[in-house]
């Protein structure tokens, strides 16, 4: 699910999902930087990150492997971007955040670059997998700010790591462990500035609609005015 808002003039989001091999790979990118810098950095962080995968992902290889791969993917995407910004003025500074799950049976790889998340979530509850590259989760993790403070802090949006302004970027990579019937979720920060863990947890979990369950939070955010662009992949082991 991906949708512009009710503020945004364009959607700068961009998401792929994509099978390769034995693997499921999911990215949700959110764009920074303009007009449309956002747009295009977030466009050429999927389609390199997605292109560089589907060439060096093997079967059988084990957490650390996909990790090395993953990260290479993330380099080769963020000098794309960096050398498109170099390329044109009116793109200077544009950049994009990343987050990515790389999947197979019972493992994946949850791999992340500034402020899109990724949870995991079962019938035991809601857990986000991914630490936020931004100012206000740092002031969290200093004791200045509580969670909840942090979601409606005016400078929420600052995010400290970004694929694209610099020439080198660093993911961080977070390989787990889910079983069936659980599920991953990765999204934009448009969703969970709007949407709270524990209304995820009931539409992805007790709503019995599973087919339905992100077009549900979408009009959770509308009705609280969505800001953002938001964007939203969700999926289940099965």
């Amino acid at each position: 699910m991906t949708d512009t808002g009710l503020v945004r003039q364009e959607n700068q989001d961009a998401y792929s999902v994509q099978t390769m091999d034995s693997y499921t790979v999911c990215v949700v990118c959110d764009g920074m930087g303009g007009t449309n810098g956002g747009q295009v950095a977030s466009g050429i962080a999927v389609e390199t990150f997605m292109k560089e995968m589907r060439s060096l992902l093997k079967k059988d290889m084990t957490a650390s492997q996909i990790e090395q791969v993953a990260s290479f993917s993330v380099s080769q995407a963020n000098e794309a971007i960096h050398e498109a910004a170099e390329e044109d003025p009116s793109y200077e500074c544009m950049g994009t955040t990343l987050v990515a799950v790389i999947a197979r049976d019972d493992l994946a790889m949850v791999c992340n670059v500034g402020d899109s998340r990724a949870y995991l979530i079962s019938r035991g509850g809601i857990r986000q997998i991914t630490r936020d590259h931004s100012l206000v989760e740092n002031m969290v993790e200093r004791g200045e700010l509580t969670p909840e403070e942090a979601r409606h802090h005016p400078q929420r949006n600052l995010i400290t790591r970004a694929l694209g302004p610099d020439e080198s970027v660093r993911m961080d990579g977070f390989p787990i462990l889910w079983s069936k019937g659980e599920f991953l979720l990765l999204c934009s920060d448009g969703l969970v500035n709007t949407v709270s863990d524990q209304e995820i947890l009931f539409e992805v979990i007790h709503s019995n609609d599973l087919d339905g369950c992100l077009s549900r939070l979408l009009s959770v955010a509308k009705d609280r005015g969505a800001p953002d662009n938001i964007t939203a992949v969700l999926m289940m082991n099965i």
